[in-house]
């Protein structure tokens, strides 16, 4: 269940947030994916929480600090190009039960 919360989150992160990236390219907020991984877990103390595909073959991750409560938002192109898409601060790992459509209202 917790895949299928992450990859809700992650489609409609990467949906809402596709026009960004073309901002982020620009102000250079972008570099080779094994950077920019290493730099969220050494300066932040950032690890990827969740991740999903695009239908282009970009991928779009999640990564948090359970610590700090950092979060970073990255998506990265087929070529391992990976651009900061957001980022901010009070992360949680939510386990919410879906409705199975069976109860009354």
């Amino acid at each position: 269940m917790r895949n299928t919360l992450s990859r809700g989150l992650a489609l409609s992160a990467a949906i809402a947030l596709a026009p960004t990236l073309i901002h982020a390219q620009s102000a250079n907020n972008c570099g080779p994916r094994a950077s920019v991984v290493e730099t969220l877990g050494q300066k932040y103390g950032e690890s990827r929480q969740g991740m999903g595909l695009d239908d282009r073959g970009a991928m779009l991750e999640i990564f948090a600090s359970s610590d700090s409560g950092s979060w970073t938002i990255t998506l990265t192109a087929p070529n391992g190009q990976t651009c900061l898409i957001a980022s901010g601060q009070s992360f949680e790992t939510l386990a919410e039960v879906l409705p199975t459509g069976k109860e009354d209202a």
